[in-house]
């Protein structure tokens, strides 16, 4: 029966052969274990379609999770180093952390503390909040591929309404991002979860798009890269384009250009200013000159 809810929660829907299958048992000893399951507060819905399957679903309360070696310490270690821009999650982080730790085996908490001990993590002045309530939504909506409307605040402080198709969150520039294609403009958009407010899924199921460049990551890099902005500077800096390239902490493509072997150029852009300071700031770690070229303000 944990083996059944081991893999209940690695795949959204899994049919009653191939559950019998993976387990090594009858169909029936799989309908017996769901009904125990049930019983023990799990909601396991039965799905329709010609063999029939099994999903677990969300309830009203969260039943205990199984967890393996590898996936107890990524989530310690994550809850006890990560940075997170989700305004009101570190209280939350350090309740939930307490109780995975109550329950590590000792092999495993000597692991998490090791890693903890460690890590030293900067203070982020400039990180944005964002809602976890809202991060959350979007986030299921992008799994289950399901059409979802929200109000957003442009640049300029108009507000707008939207129903988009979600494909992915990303963090970049210390923001998170929501990159979803809009069918009435027909264009992919990219839009900063913090000024996204009242998301609600429409129940809507659609068809993913491929990404022009396939990659979200990548995608949403370019475009920011390219994208106009309030402060932009050129910095020349004599030091090959790939050193440069990894030492930044946002290394979007586009961003530094070769001039030739040893030189290179970085456009830097933002609409806060703080943002280019950090981009000078990993440049003169490395440890070479470097020109502010132009720089407008």
């Amino acid at each position: 029966m944990l083996r059944l809810l081991s893999l209940l929660q690695t795949r959204r829907e899994w049919s009653g052969a191939e559950l019998a299958d993976r387990l090594g048992v009858t169909d029936r000893t799989v309908r017996r274990d769901i009904d125990r399951l049930r019983e023990l507060g799990y909601p396991v819905d039965a799905t329709t379609g010609t063999a029939g399957g099994y999903r677990l679903a969300s309830g009203r309360d969260l039943p205990p999770l199984l967890l393996d070696d590898d996936e107890a310490v990524a989530i310690a270690v994550g809850l006890r180093t990560a940075s997170s821009g989700v305004h009101g999650v570190a209280e939350a982080a350090v309740r939930a952390l307490a109780k995975l730790e109550q329950v590590l085996p000792a092999r495993l908490r000597a692991q998490v503390a090791a890693v903890g001990s460690a890590t030293v993590a900067m203070p982020e002045g400039t990180v944005a909040s964002a809602d976890p309530e809202t991060v959350a939504v979007l986030a299921i909506a992008c799994r289950d591929h399901e059409l979802v409307s929200f109000d957003y605040r442009r640049r300029d402080g108009t507000a707008t309404h939207r129903r988009v198709e979600p494909h992915s969150l990303v963090t970049a520039y210390r923001r998170w991002l929501l990159l979803a294609f809009d069918p009435e403009a027909e264009d992919w958009r990219i839009f900063r979860v913090d000024r996204i407010t009242a998301p609600t899924p429409t129940r809507w199921r659609f068809t993913p798009r491929p990404l022009p460049d396939g990659d979200a990551a990548a995608y949403v890099g370019r475009s920011l890269a390219a994208a106009p902005y309030r402060y932009n500077a050129r910095v020349t800096v004599r030091a090959s384009a790939e050193r440069v390239l990894g030492a930044l902490s946002q290394p979007l493509p586009g961003k530094v250009i070769a001039l030739d072997a040893e030189r290179c150029e970085v456009r830097c852009g933002a609409d806060d200013l703080k943002l280019i300071l950090h981009d000078l700031l990993d440049i003169s770690l490395l440890g070479v000159e470097f020109d502010v070229d132009r720089v407008n303000i």
